[in-house]
């Protein structure tokens, strides 16, 4: 019992700074940043795939799996049981890369953990309230 009431407060621990950042990001700031994404991406009334998916309604879709828009077979495999939330955004936007081997993705990440929860807060607009 020791053991799980320790695990369960390391977790609680670790998953603190994600949630907080995903709280805090700020959508106007994460807009700016979003230039970055615009070459890839579109969000918006208008958005359609480019090289990359349209991210409308990214918080909550699986990742991989977006009707119209044909991803790597990593990306498919890697969505598997999984869904797109503030944590699992900050993680791949970290190093796409790294935390799917094989994304069709370039982009080498962003490195800085206010610039990504900005992003996610500026993406949350786009998204209906989970």
């Amino acid at each position: 019992m020791h053991n799980l009431v320790r695990a369960a407060v390391v977790a609680a621990a670790l998953a603190a700074p994600t949630l907080a950042l995903a709280q805090d990001g700020d959508p106007a700031a994460g807009e700016k940043a979003f230039r970055i994404c615009m070459a890839c991406h579109a969000v918006g009334e208008r958005a359609t795939n480019r090289v990359g998916p349209e991210l409308n309604e990214i918080i909550g879709r699986q990742p991989g799996h977006l009707e119209g828009y044909q991803y790597s077979p990593a990306m498919v495999k890697f969505g598997d049981g999984k869904v797109w939330d503030a944590a699992l955004l900050d993680e791949y936007l970290a190093a796409p890369r790294q935390v799917v081997q094989g994304t069709k993705m370039a982009f080498p990440g962003v490195r800085d953990a206010k610039q990504r929860a900005d992003l996610i807060a500026y993406l949350a607009t786009f998204s209906a309230p989970q």
